[in-house]
C-alpha cells in the first residue's frame, strides 16, 4: 500500500482538499502533495493526519500486513 495514496483517497471520499489537509497539519499545501507520492512516512506526521481525518491509517497498513478486512 502506498500510504500516501491511501490518504488522497479518504482525504478526497471525505470532500477535503489539499489545502484543507495543508491547514490542518500546519504544512504548506506543496508538501501534502508531496506527502500523496510517498511509500511510507514518519510516524508523528501519519498520526497528526489519522486524527485530522479521523481515520486509522495504522489499521489499514497492519490489515494489508495480515491480510485482514478491517470494519
Amino acid at each position: 500500500m502506498k500510504i500516501g495514496s491511501r490518504i488522497k483517497q479518504v482525504l478526497l471520499a471525505q470532500g477535503h482538499t489539499a489545502k484543507w489537509l495543508a491547514e490542518e497539519i500546519p504544512c504548506e499545501r506543496t508538501n501534502v502533495y508531496d506527502i500523496f507520492k510517498r511509500d511510507d512516512m514518519n510516524v508523528k506526521l501519519l498520526s497528526r493526519i489519522c486524527v485530522v481525518l479521523q481515520h486509522d491509517f495504522f489499521a489499514d497498513l497492519s490489515d494489508e500486513i495480515f491480510g485482514r478486512k478491517h470494519a
